[in-house]
């Protein structure tokens, strides 16, 4: 399967949604794992702002490269960023889309203080 390398060090990156399991399987409830390490797969949701522009990424990233105080505008820092572009076909009606994959995602706000 095609990957293309994503760039995102001229863009602003924040969370726009904290992390999530990614189910595999909704019946079952069936978490997703990696295929080479086996760890458990989390899905964050990503504001990406570059030139003016702003997209929101849902990115799948490995448990273990989820920073645990991701919040909602939490600004962040995403390592090994890939586009992965999908087709399938179901029913009769084609579906296109663009999946996106990190090894990590990594808080960059100062840490709180107690």
């Amino acid at each position: 399967m095609r990957q293309i390398p994503v760039d995102t060090s001229a863009a602003m990156l924040m969370v726009a949604q904290p992390p999530q399991p990614k189910i595999k399987d909704r019946r079952t409830g069936e978490i997703a794992t990696d295929l080479e390490t086996g760890a458990p797969l989390a899905t964050v949701d990503v504001v990406f702002l570059m030139a003016g522009v702003s997209d929101v990424l849902s990115v799948t990233v490995p448990q273990p490269g989820v920073s645990n105080e991701l919040v909602m505008g939490t600004p962040v820092a995403i390592t090994g960023l890939i586009a992965r572009p999908w087709e399938n076909e179901f029913n009769g009606q084609k579906r296109h889309g663009i999946s996106y994959r990190a090894a990590a995602v990594t808080s960059l706000a100062a840490p709180v203080k107690a």
